[in-house]
């Protein structure tokens, strides 16, 4: 669905990426799909045991992972952490990076990378409050 001002998609359960018709399986880029025109946005599955095989920086992206379920280790020039639902890690761009699955269950999560420093406002600094009424149409 498609409207001036917006672009809906559904990409399906995270639990069907693995056999994502379009692009790498486990990885689902919303860029194309949604005409994003200031960001990359990934949403991804990494099965139990599997791994992101390389380390891997960006020229000028930093990026932003947000873990949605399973569990798993995040590398970053070096250092290990444990990442589960609910963690979020920035990495800049020249942070050298990788990830894998070690939990039993699948690794869910969404990747959003940007230049870095090309934020300017924010949120409430950038946000127009309209004086319309909001309506919902009755259930």
């Amino acid at each position: 669905m498609n409207g001036t001002n917006f672009t809906v998609m559904n990409a399906g359960p995270f639990d069907g990426l693995l056999q994502a018709p379009e692009g790498p399986p486990g990885k689902c880029y919303l860029k194309d799909r949604l005409g994003l025109t200031g960001m990359e946005v990934s949403l991804n599955q990494l099965p139990s045991g599997g791994a992101v095989p390389f380390y891997h920086k960006h020229r000028e992206n930093e990026e932003l992972y947000v873990f949605t379920g399973g569990r798993g280790q995040f590398q970053v020039d070096g250092r290990i952490f444990e990442v589960r639902e609910g963690t979020a890690v920035r990495v800049g761009p020249e942070g050298e990076r990788a990830l894998r699955n070690s939990g039993t269950e699948d690794l869910y999560f969404i990747v959003v990378q940007v230049q870095a420093n090309s934020l300017k406002q924010w949120e409430m600094a950038d946000a127009i409050l309209s004086d319309n009424p909001v309506d919902w149409p009755v259930a």
